[in-house]
């Protein structure tokens, strides 16, 4: 403290202010407060304590956080991760199902609570926004701001006015009417949290994609203090990538052009990746089941039959005449075939509502190219150049006609055949595996194309019934047909989950629109992929929707297949490749299942594009085909990669569950009814929560209500009763008004003394997210031998003696006195490098004292 005439320099631990004389005053210490036998009120003493340990705890694990969800350790130890260090900088490189969310929240929650963040900016794929809206909401009560770019005006100041904000990257990276100059100029943000941060690439030839050009300008404008990035496929397959997006966390260590070794080296301290594998619930027991695949084969019917073998010959003439092409019509012509097969490998309906659409953009440029030839056969030149200008004209719009006319042909051809198939076996299977294997059970389905999706729900509602059916696709409308008559569906994502996860319906048949992002496991654990989809990752995301936190069983997976087509073969083939890498996987790693979807990010979509397209035309020599087609796929490249990355990142593991302190919302309610009572409040306790009336002198904003009605130091995301925890304001109050207590000595029961040291750090400028922590040096009275314990450790105790204390009245205890304290002191100050801190200058402060008191209850 240093006097300035009317002022006052005052170093507190939050950092140096300067006070008028007035509002300061200097306390005792104490160790002249033992000294001089000061009275003692022992309560407040102890709510003063455990507040502070309660915060301690809490800026570092989050487990005190206003969730309405339970806590898991993997999760709490994220969260400790990420908040050791300010301004913090991390990729968190999860498996699908983890509960990324549910890490963010825990994350932002002592953030916001304490202040340090306040602006905050959350990008995400489209689909997703809303989802992150809502569940931050619903399990944190953080409340975001969707970015809207129709409100996003000169006049409005949206960047500004709004300092907690959700957006699509997909909107938000396309510099539209000013949009980025408005979000360059605006305040920095605290924190910026990324989903699905893969989208954010970077090739060394093609250059970065708009969504890594906007992060990196605002990170180069200084608009970003911290950053958390998630992603579950950080490496798609080259290192130059990999590096650039590491360079989004931290540009001064990563980098695509610096040393590789030294990054690895680095990459624990910024790279975060845990597994379903190595996860765990608090008493260690493995949190998922297995994954259970099954494969069921079906066979065509004749006219399938009769109509696939057109279609191969229709796909075969095609490929023949785009090699004739040049490449931009090549091109065009094989991403036409391509789509035709893969509708044709999900269903006959898909394909053939593609074939009557093919057939009428043939005919509409069969007529726009009879005009023009109209058009030619209509005029004429002397210029013999320009005739025979005109003359090629003709005859290369004659060729195009006819090609044109033949192709109809082809087509039509194929949309007889079509017709010709009444029931599909897909579907009738599918029928007869519900009945054998899943008899009243709800089942999800997924399938590539709307069509498909229709024509299985069309056939669940004929024979389960309509009301036992829901689906999810891009547009939120789909028309079925029941008993020969046409009905049309409405539906968003969110109502057709809802109704599923709730038991409303008992089958949802989905399109990729419910890949990502959506959670189906809280009553099915049956999934059938109608179609396969040509790149196995999409297998891994659909699976994803069942296989995560929450899902009791073994999760069935059935995936169906013509042992007879070339896409069955193929898919045998690449399950074959794939177990082999999975082997590979396991010699290094305990959780090959993982791992196998980084290969598989890693690997380019166009590879499972040309397997699938061009393996017809191989028949003879397949294997060896396939072989020479997949050699980059699992390479031993690739698999260093993965070990290499994997090894090098930090991850939780059964070792780590020791660290997670066993602390939860049920031990602050003591703390706070105390509190209450402190303040001459009557409680009434009644289902586990609780109702009071505010003392008067707590109601300082429209946050604190004049009374509370059921508030519950319990988590329940379906409860309709308030959440109590860190970040409710009268939670966060009665922790507030228990650290102005002036009380630092207390007595209690038992032959042990407790020292409570505040640690902080001297570097005020430069503070961590975490601000302080507590330690408590535990002295047994029979042999004065130094204990340290953690801060989680003295929630607990502090909590025992509250509730075993009986008076505050001064009593006759054993001394402690200056050397004891001294001796304590230089204890905790040896053992400070064991302790962990992230503090850059570890300051020491003794924050109270507990006197044990031999006395028996």
């Amino acid at each position: 403290m240093m006097e300035n005439g009317s002022t006052v320099v005052v170093r507190f631990s939050h950092g140096i202010e300067e006070c008028p004389v007035s509002e300061v005053s200097i306390r005792k210490n104490i160790v002249s407060s033992l000294e001089d036998g000061d009275s003692v009120d022992s309560k407040k003493t102890l709510l003063k304590s455990l507040a502070a340990s309660i915060r301690s705890v809490n800026d570092t694990w989050g487990v005190f956080s206003k969730s309405r969800i339970d806590l898991l350790p993997h999760q709490l130890w994220v969260c400790n991760r990420v908040l050791q260090q300010w301004p913090t900088r991390m990729l968190i490189a999860e498996d699908v199902g983890l509960g990324k969310t549910v890490e963010a929240g825990l994350i932002l929650w002592p953030l916001i609570s304490s202040g340090r963040v306040k602006r905050l900016l959350v990008l995400t794929p489209a689909p997703l926004v809303e989802q992150w809206q809502e569940r931050l909401r619903k399990m944190f009560d953080i409340r975001l701001s969707k970015y809207d770019p129709a409100v996003d005006t000169e006049k409005s100041d949206f960047w500004n006015t709004q300092r907690q904000v959700v957006a699509s990257f997909p909107t938000l990276r396309a510099d539209k009417n000013g949009r980025h100059d408005r979000l360059l100029n605006a305040d920095a943000w605290d924190l910026v949290v990324v989903d699905e941060a893969h989208h954010m690439f970077a090739h060394e030839g093609k250059g970065k994609t708009l969504a890594f050009q906007l992060f990196e300008k605002l990170q180069n404008e200084g608009k970003i203090d911290s950053t958390v990035l998630f992603t579950g496929t950080p490496h798609r397959g080259y290192n130059y990538g990999f590096w650039s997006l590491m360079s989004l966390v931290d540009n001064k260590v990563f980098g695509p052009k610096k040393n590789e070794t030294a990054q690895y080296k680095q990459l624990s301290n910024f790279l975060i990746r845990n597994c379903k594998q190595s996860v765990t619930d608090m008493e260690g027991n493995k949190l998922f089941k297995k994954v259970i695949p099954q494969q069921i084969t079906f066979s065509y019917s004749k006219e399938e039959t009769h109509f696939y073998d057109l279609m191969t010959r229709f796909i075969t003439s095609g490929k023949t005449y785009a090699s004739t092409l040049d490449a931009q019509h090549r091109g065009q012509v094989t991403l036409v075939l391509i789509a035709l097969q893969k509708l044709a490998s999900s269903s006959v309906a898909a394909v053939q509502s593609a074939l009557i659409t093919r057939k009428q953009t043939l005919k509409n440029l069969s007529t726009e190219f009879q005009g023009k030839l109209n058009a030619f056969n209509e005029t004429h030149f002397d210029d013999e150049e320009a005739e025979a200008i005109r003359k090629w004209a003709i005859e290369s719009h004659k060729s195009k006609i006819t090609l044109m006319e033949d192709e109809v042909g082809s087509v039509d051809q194929l949309i007889n055949a079509a017709e010709a198939v009444q029931e599909e076996s897909r579907v009738l299977r599918i029928i007869q595996v519900i009945e054998e294997q899943f008899h009243n059970e709800p089942v999800l389905f997924f399938t590539e194309y709307k069509k498909t999706q229709s024509l299985v729900l069309s056939k669940l509602a004929t024979v389960y019934g309509e009301k036992n059916i829901g689906f999810i696709n891009g547009d939120g409308k789909i028309d079925i047909i029941v008993d020969g008559q046409k009905r049309s569906l409405l539906r968003n994502r969110e109502q057709s989950a809802d109704d599923f996860n709730n038991g409303k319906i008992r089958f949802l048949v989905s399109t990729e629109a419910a890949g990502e992002g959506i959670d189906l496991q809280e009553r099915c654990n049956s999934l059938i992929h109608i179609d396969l989809p040509w790149n196995p990752m999409r297998l891994h995301q659909r699976v994803g929707r069942l296989y995560r936190y929450g899902q009791q069983k073994n999760v069935t997976v059935i995936s169906l297949k013509n042992p007879d087509t070339i896409e069955s073969i193929i898919w045998d083939k690449l399950e074959s490749k794939l177990g082999s890498i999975m082997k590979a996987l396991g010699s290094a790693m305990d959780d090959p299942e993982d791992l196998l979807q980084l290969v598989l990010g890693m690997q380019s979509n166009s590879t499972f594009n040309e397997l699938f397209h061009n393996a017809a035309e191989n028949p003879k020599s397949l294997s060896n085909w396939f072989d020479e087609k997949t050699q980059s796929l699992g390479t031993q490249s690739v698999i260093e990669t993965v070990n290499k990355l994997v090894g090098n990142a930090a991850k939780f593991n059964l070792s780590s569950l020791k660290d997670v302190p066993t602390l939860d919302l049920p031990q602050l309610h003591n703390f706070f009814v105390e509190m209450l009572t402190k303040e001459q409040r009557r409680v009434k306790e009644e289902s586990g929560s609780i109702s009071f009336v505010t003392p008067d002198h707590w109601i300082i904003h429209r946050g604190i209500r004049k009374r509370y009605q059921g508030l519950k130091f319990e988590r329940s995301l379906d409860s309709i009763d308030d959440i109590a925890g860190i970040g409710h304001p009268i939670v966060d109050l009665a922790i507030d008004k228990a650290l102005i207590f002036e009380n630092n000595i207390a007595y209690i029961n038992g032959a042990t003394s407790y020292l409570l040291y505040k640690i902080y750090d001297k570097k005020t400028y430069d503070r961590g997210s975490v601000q302080q922590k507590i330690f408590a040096i535990e002295i047994s009275n029979e042999n004065s031998d130094f204990t340290i314990r953690e801060d989680s450790d003295i929630v607990n105790m502090i909590n025992n003696i509250i509730c075993t204390h009986h008076s505050d009245e001064k009593k006759i205890v054993p001394p402690i006195d200056s050397t004891i304290i001294e001796k304590a002191t230089t204890h905790i100050q040896d053992n400070l490098m064991s302790l962990k801190l992230s503090f850059s200058e570890p300051a020491l402060e003794l924050f109270s004292v507990l006197i044990g008191t031999k006395r028996k209850c």
